[in-house]
């Protein structure tokens, strides 16, 4: 999935690690374990259809803009191989202004882009972090109703080993995408507008 360079979010959506409690236990009581790798959730095959989908969104909507900045960057390199070819056989003031109206192009690329980053993870925080809650709440739901009294996250706790069995994240996706649709996604929030960046202002460039 293309992002504009962020882990974008690349969309990478983990969820948080859980401990449930289902009901009171004696201390000594022995742990039902159990282990998730919320890394999963982003497959594009076999993960949750609810942040396929999100991220999808996001891209269809980020793709005009990824196009026009492309073509600005193809359209620099042109003039600056063309400059090339002809500084030294033209007048030097003609180079001059070449060259002047190049970096005028290229620190418009690098606004451009800067801005499309911003907004680009406003969006994402937008449309993925209430699906990041959603799954939150069904993922304590679903080890409740288990009797799993600690599930760790193996996508933020290293492991050095854990049986086959112990594993719920193919039965967790099955079961989160059977009971919410994607279809039937929560509602993005709304995402603030980027700030308008000061005329002049040259920023790093990001790849679309």
């Amino acid at each position: 999935m293309k992002v504009f360079g962020i882990a974008v979010a690349a969309v990478a959506f983990a969820a948080v690690t859980i401990l449930a409690q289902t009901q009171t236990r004696p201390a000594v009581a022995p742990a039902n374990i159990a282990v998730i790798d919320s890394s999963a959730f982003a497959d594009e095959k076999n993960g949750i259809a609810r942040v396929m989908a999100g991220m999808q969104q996001i891209e269809a909507k980020f793709q005009p803009l990824r196009t026009e900045i492309r073509g600005m960057r193809d359209r620099l390199a042109a003039m600056r191989a063309d400059l090339q070819k002809k500084r030294a056989i033209q007048d030097s003031r003609m180079t001059e202004q070449q060259t002047d109206e190049a970096n005028r192009l290229e620190v418009q690329i690098q606004r451009k882009a800067e801005d499309a980053r911003t907004s680009y993870q406003k969006e994402s925080l937008a449309v993925l972090e209430p699906l990041q809650q959603d799954i939150g709440t069904a993922l304590t739901a679903y080890a409740q109703s288990r009797g799993i009294t600690l599930l760790i996250d193996a996508n933020r706790v290293p492991i050095v080993y854990a049986a086959s069995n112990l594993d719920i994240t193919k039965d967790f996706i099955a079961d989160y995408n059977r009971t919410h649709p994607a279809s039937l996604a929560p509602a993005p929030a709304r995402a603030t507008p980027a700030p308008a960046r000061p005329t002049g202002s040259p920023t790093r460039p990001t790849r679309p």
